[in-house]
């Protein structure tokens, strides 16, 4: 039997006008402290982002989420922050913040194969929905 781990995890996501708290899902950063696992996917849907707002700088905003694996990831590449132990970075990533780059509350989960989450949680809240095959007729 494969033990349980237990992770956190948030949902990272660009506010392109945060006077309007509409936003787009853009990735994921998973943290596991018994494992010193932390890591992080982006997924930027352009398109859906441009749909909310057709002036924002999507060049910074790419450079802004690059950024994120980077911490996560640790190493000369990741600056200062990237430095500190997992959960500090972690918690730095999901601190609430006002900006174009924000998270969700931090969620907590079980599993046994901490990559499969991940990719879970990019295709259950990320990823476009899957289009369903069974259509709905309509009577007018």
């Amino acid at each position: 039997m494969h033990k349980l781990l237990t992770y956190d995890y948030a949902i990272i996501r660009v506010v392109p006008r945060v006077e309007r708290e509409e936003f787009v899902n853009a990735g994921v950063v998973v943290s596991c402290a018994s494992h010193k696992f932390l890591e992080s996917r982006i997924e930027l849907d352009e398109q859906r982002l441009m749909a909310l707002d057709p002036t924002i700088d999507i060049e910074t905003i790419r450079d802004y989420l690059a950024a994120i694996p980077l911490i996560c990831a640790g190493g000369e590449l990741s600056g200062p922050i990237g430095q500190l132990p997992h959960r500090e970075r972690f918690y730095w990533i999901v601190a609430p913040r006002s900006t174009a780059i924000q998270t969700s509350r931090v969620h907590t989960g079980l599993c046994t194969n901490l990559p499969k989450v991940i990719e879970h949680l990019l295709d259950t809240m990320v990823r476009p929905c899957k289009q369903n095959k069974i259509t709905a007729t309509r009577t007018i």
